[in-house]
């Protein structure tokens, strides 16, 4: 029989799908919801100590084209489809003790789903350690199940937090060593995918006594101008800052950073995040040898929780597992990493017989015109 449930960071999941952090996560009922809806688990919105203000206007937008591709707008129109997120939210600004008795509540009330507290805090002094461990030893009382380090926002309006930590390997490492001298929790360590060597920072994370690393959060993107108004589609007094870029778009590009953390750290665990809105997203992650997989934009769209997207992910899975009963597969740890070993460097892929070869200019080749020579 098909076993949804998996083992992640010592941590028995009912299944390995869970709610990503983000808006709809903040708030307490939402993640009731998303418990009952069937979510293996649910990272929090991220809890901080500074004080948050947001922007004026939106926070959170979606991209959207049109079906030849003419057209890319945040306009919401019946003739378009889903192309991404994009979002210039700020953490939680719910403190850390308005928290404590909301994420106790939940755990009360649905102690067989996996509760984690998304937390961060600023880097590069003993105070802002401190504040680390603060807020570790605040959630885990609480009945955090396991903490997830936020080392990934790409935009924070302090510049000692964020993403501007997770492209630090000294950072991570140091930041990760201080949470894990007072964590009894397992610690999750969510990268930004915008730098240039993500396994510099995965290893430093490692090295710090990470349990695991989540990835992809947003990509860094900007909103585009709009040519009848000749503004941002999203500004406040006509400025606006980079934000975060999620959704679809992602997806590639969060595989092949997945694949190369992966690749370096066979035997660690991982937690892959981007474009998943279905069970042939979500796959691709596994194969590459993650864990669990998290989401976002698909949910928000989707009563905010997802109910329709978690019952899709379970059915998918379960559907998928018995279609292979005959490997002897029943659960994911079954065929997990499969095809991590096949993502190599571009000089190890096979090059064509030169006797056939016609410079990828073939009739039948898409986006490439026939050389008449």
């Amino acid at each position: 029989m098909a076993d949804l449930s998996t083992v992640f960071t010592g941590i028995r999941f009912a299944n390995p799908f869970l709610l990503a952090s983000a808006p709809p996560t903040e708030s307490e009922s939402n993640i009731m919801r998303a418990c009952e809806a069937g979510w293996g688990g649910v990272v929090t919105k991220t809890i901080g100590l500074h004080p948050v203000v947001n922007v004026r206007g939106p926070k959170t937008k979606f991209l959207r084209t049109d079906d030849g591709g003419t057209r890319v707008s945040m306009a919401k129109r019946p003739d378009a489809s889903l192309l991404a997120s994009w979002n210039w939210e700020l953490i939680s600004d719910t403190p850390l003790d308005a928290w404590i008795p909301r994420l106790a509540a939940i755990k009360k009330a649905w102690p067989g789903r996996v509760l984690v507290a998304s937390i961060m805090a600023g880097s590069g002094n003993d105070k802002e350690l401190a504040n680390w461990q603060l807020l570790v030893q605040g959630v885990q009382d609480a009945g955090c199940d396991a903490v997830e380090l936020n080392f990934s926002c790409p935009h924070m309006d302090r510049v000692d937090m964020g993403a501007n930590v997770g492209k630090d390997p000294v950072l991570c490492s140091i930041t990760t060593q201080a949470v894990k001298e007072v964590a009894r929790v397992p610690v999750w360590v969510k990268l930004t995918p915008a730098t240039a060597n993500i396994v510099e920072e995965a290893e430093a994370t490692f090295l710090g006594g990470a349990d695991a690393i989540s990835s992809s959060n947003t990509f860094p993107a900007l909103p585009l101008v709009d040519p009848d108004t000749l503004e941002f589609e999203v500004n406040v007094d006509g400025y606006v800052s980079a934000g975060g870029l999620g959704g679809p778009a992602i997806l590639p590009q969060s595989l092949a950073k997945m694949a190369e953390m992966t690749r370096a750290f066979p035997d660690r665990e991982f937690s892959g995040i981007g474009g998943i809105s279905g069970w042939g997203q979500a796959f691709s992650y596994f194969m590459l040898g993650c864990g669990t997989v998290q989401v976002a934009t698909a949910a928000m769209l989707d009563h905010a929780i997802g109910p329709n997207v978690i019952r899709d992910l379970t059915a998918g899975m379960t559907a998928f597992l018995e279609r292979n009963a005959d490997h002897g597969w029943t659960s994911l740890a079954d065929f997990r990493g499969l095809r991590r070993g096949n993502v190599v460097s571009q000089s190890a892929i096979g090059r064509p017989d030169p006797a056939t070869y016609h410079g990828g200019r073939d009739e039948e080749a898409e986006g490439y015109a026939v050389d008449p020579a």
